[in-house]
This record gives structure tokens, C-alpha cells and sequence, in this order.
């Protein structure tokens, strides 16, 4: 059975709240320095880039109105096959500067279902 696009959508919010979560009052160096941190984040930025990829094939018109679904898939592969080259500032920036913008689009998407 094909699964529903808009539970692909509900799977990447919950991820980004969690990381919105997680990251509450907590800096770049808090960040660095806490390897559960790190995994926590990182996970659930795979799991974000997972939900894109399955609603890209389940739906690619919905997925083309998510800003940088294909960058956004693109980092879900670094982080699983590339993990030996992640860079820290750059999981941060996208905690920092990509993920708001992100939940906002989200959050729009899954109002007019």
C-alpha cells in the first residue's frame, strides 16, 4: 500500500520540531561539544531528508513546493554515506538559518491539505 503524502510531510515537522527542541538555548559550541547533540540532530535531519525523497516519489508536484527538497535530500546523503565528512558549522547553519524558514513551509503545506 502507498503511503499517504501528507504523513511524509507530518514525519518531517515532528523531525523539526524535535530538532528545534533539542537545540532550545543551546549554542554552536553546546553543539560541538555534546556528541548527543550531534546524533540527535543529525538523525533527525535524516529522517527529514528520508520523508522528502518518499514524497518526491510519491508525490513530486507537493515535493517541488518544499523550498531546497533536493538539497535537503542531497544532506540526508551526507549524512548516512558521508559521515566522515560532516561538517559541524554546517548542521548548525541548517539548525540555525534553514530550519525555521523549513517548519514555516511545512506547516503552510500541511494547512492546505
Amino acid at each position: 500500500m502507498a503511503r499517504d503524502p501528507c504523513a511524509c510531510l507530518s514525519d518531517a515537522l515532528q523531525a523539526a520540531n524535535a530538532i528545534t527542541e533539542f537545540c532550545d538555548k543551546r549554542s554552536f559550541d553546546d553543539f560541538c561539544s555534546d556528541k548527543l547533540l550531534q546524533s540527535a540532530v543529525e538523525r533527525q535531519f535524516m529522517i527529514i531528508g528520508e520523508a522528502f525523497a518518499q514524497l518526491a516519489r510519491l508525490d513530486i508536484a507537493l515535493a517541488e513546493q518544499i523550498p531546497d527538497c533536493r538539497r535537503i535530500i542531497a544532506f540526508r546523503n551526507i549524512l548516512v554515506h558521508g559521515y566522515a565528512i560532516v561538517d559541524h558549522e554546517q548542521v548548525w547553519s541548517a539548525v540555525t538559518t534553514h530550519l525555521p524558514p523549513l517548519r514555516d513551509a511545512i506547516n503552510a503545506l500541511i494547512a492546505e491539505d
